[in-house]
């Protein structure tokens, strides 16, 4: 019987050829998801952030092996019903992105923390996104716009 898992509330097979294949080659190559980018290949940099049973996981060293059973969700399907996730509508209201690269990334940190925490302060916003990498250092505007999604004030 082939493994499954759920991506954004639908159900798919892990195919047994593929089981060592990382999470984010196979939703960027095999079922189209290119929101989740690839960026170092190590864990590193966030780019490659999924949650994974609602947790904020690097895709790229995780393979389809270790997905049996789980819950995925990429930035494609952190909105619901035609409408945007609060940290999503924090983004644009803050202007965050300026490249966008590791934008998807940076959302799902932030949405897995509010899922954890949703009255979050300084330094847990601090603590949260400290593995997620931005080329652009908009790390103000990020913390801003966490802050604005958990009902905060803009410092």
């Amino acid at each position: 019987m082939a493994a499954n898992f759920k991506l954004n509330g639908k159900v798919f097979a892990i195919p047994p050829d593929l089981k060592d294949v990382t999470l984010v080659e196979y939703l960027r190559d095999h079922l189209g998801q290119t929101g989740t980018k690839f960026g170092c290949g190590i864990g590193s940099c966030g780019a490659c952030t999924v949650h994974i049973d609602g947790q904020a996981e690097r895709s790229c060293q995780t393979v389809l092996a270790d997905i049996a059973g789980a819950q995925i969700t990429t930035i494609e399907g952190l909105s619901f019903g035609g409408k945007l996730h609060p940290v999503q509508e924090a983004w644009i209201t803050e202007q965050v992105p300026q490249c966008g690269y590791c934008q998807p990334g940076q959302i799902m940190t932030a949405a897995a923390l509010q899922n954890e925490n949703p009255n979050p302060n300084d330094q847990d916003i601090r603590d949260a996104m400290n593995g997620n990498l931005c080329r652009c250092g908009t790390y103000q505007k990020i913390r801003n716009a966490v802050r604005l999604a958990a009902g905060g004030q803009i410092k």
